[in-house]
């Protein structure tokens, strides 16, 4: 019996797949199929690439939220479901099931030593944003509790405080505001000697971006943060500063360490920033050197002792992945090329490995080749040995115009990395592996 178009078009679609699983050569390329495969080679890196959610718009938790529980058996993402978890040992071995594990869940955070996710639980009808009750989720019983007085999903190392910022001005009088500095006009400071009409597209799509920053920036609000004792209910606000305060992340292993940013334009304000929760020890942990130097998208080292960012010396021009010792200040750079550069860079548990989701042409590298998911081998040298993973040529990176970041992380094993991608059209959640497919 001759089989009918649909009967051919799924036997086709098995026997390529097949042939991707076993590393044949010439692996079947992305849109050869009438359906998008959930597992291929990529035909451009040889690395494989399995989608792990099944349900459009699902997307990973923003790069540095952590996403892993302590022992590094379960993956955290969000769906328009809600909060999804991925046993990862079943990761590459058979096909991805993720559980559905909070229906209607949002902003989840995976705790550092418990095997709970913290979660915001909308009310019916209320619109993504709209804020809601803090739970938390127990990941082997299923069970779920109320966090009473979180005012976030932001929770630090032991579990004992949230944070939050507000702006607020110091009642004792001791901060006085900065002198007001002029906004300069940033085509000027980032394309001297251009007028918009000689740039690109894309770059006058960054200049109008950090036009809107720099008014914010440079003219700061007074601000504080609030730190509530989980237990207590006792608030206590702290760390009063002129500053937009933002990227707040509790360290990993001290839970009275709380990192966070001056944001803005990141060429104009010294961004990285550290404070305890009792409002000492408030330090700028990356001191701008040069005209144009930005320091940013910063996160923690998994064991705590370690602040990675993006450092650019100048802007546009010589990119680094930098590192502070928190106890020793001393830094560490690692030269990245313009078409490896990434919109945020994660770390591998050891600090041995590095991803990188890379960026189109609207990013502040301008690269003309970017759009790649890259992994970055620290050498004996001090130097990064760059493997492309995953070609992200059709993947839409401008959040403004209905894009994602991708948003990449390292598995506990080091065995894959997991980022959001688009390039398949909706928005899904996938895993490369490190290693090249045999």
């Amino acid at each position: 019996m001759k089989p009918g178009p649909l009967t051919a078009r799924r036997a086709a679609r098995r026997l390529g797949l097949a042939a991707l699983l076993l590393g044949v050569a010439g692996a079947t390329p992305l849109g050869a199929f009438d359906d998008p495969p959930t597992d291929w080679i990529d035909p451009d890196t040889g690395h494989r690439v399995i989608r792990i959610s099944a349900e459009p718009g699902s997307q990973t938790l923003y790069f540095h939220d952590n996403a892993y529980t302590p022992d590094g058996d379960k993956y955290v993402f969000s769906s328009p479901s809600g909060i999804m978890v991925l046993d990862l040992a079943t990761l590459g071995t058979s096909p991805p099931r993720p559980e559905l594990a909070v229906p209607g869940g949002t902003g989840a955070y995976a705790a550092r030593r418990t095997r709970e996710i913290y979660f915001v639980k909308r009310q019916p009808g209320a619109p993504r944003g709209a804020g809601g009750q803090v739970f938390a989720y127990q990941v082997d019983t299923k069970q779920i509790r109320p966090v009473p007085n979180a005012t976030r999903p932001l929770i630090n190392a032991d579990e004992t405080f949230t944070v939050a910022p507000i702006v607020a001005e110091d009642p004792t009088g001791k901060t006085p505001r900065p002198p007001r500095r002029v906004a300069r006009p940033q085509l000027e400071r980032m394309f001297p000697g251009k007028t918009l009409a000689e740039l690109t597209p894309e770059q006058r799509y960054a200049v109008t971006k950090e036009e809107g920053l720099a008014r914010r920036a440079l003219d700061p609000e007074p601000m504080a943060f609030v730190f509530t004792n989980l237990k207590t209910a006792k608030a206590d606000t702290v760390g009063y500063q002129y500053g937009w305060l933002n990227h707040m992340q509790f360290n990993p292993k001290d839970p009275n360490l709380l990192l966070y940013c001056h944001e803005g334009t990141w060429h104009e304000v010294d961004r990285i920033w550290t404070i305890r929760t009792d409002g000492s020890e408030m330090t700028l942990r990356h001191r701008r050197s040069m005209d144009m130097e930005i320091a940013g998208h910063e996160f923690w080292s998994w064991d705590g002792r370690t602040i990675w960012y993006d450092l650019q010396t100048p802007r546009s021009q010589v990119f680094w992945i930098a590192g502070v010792d928190i106890a020793t200040g001393q830094r560490t750079q690692y030269r990245v090329d313009r078409d490896a550069w990434s919109v945020h860079y994660n770390v591998s548990r050891d600090d041995s490995m590095f991803m990188g989701d890379g960026g189109d042409e609207t990013q502040v590298s301008f690269a003309p080749n970017g759009r790649w998911i890259n992994l970055f081998t620290v050498q004996r040298d001090s130097t990064l040995k760059r493997e492309k993973l995953v070609n992200m040529a059709k993947h839409n990176y401008v959040t403004g115009q209905g894009g994602v970041e991708p948003n990449g992380s390292i598995t506990p094993d080091r065995k894959w990395v997991i980022f959001t991608g688009n390039f398949q059209g909706a928005r899904h959640v996938y895993a490369v592996s490190t290693a090249k497919a045999r």
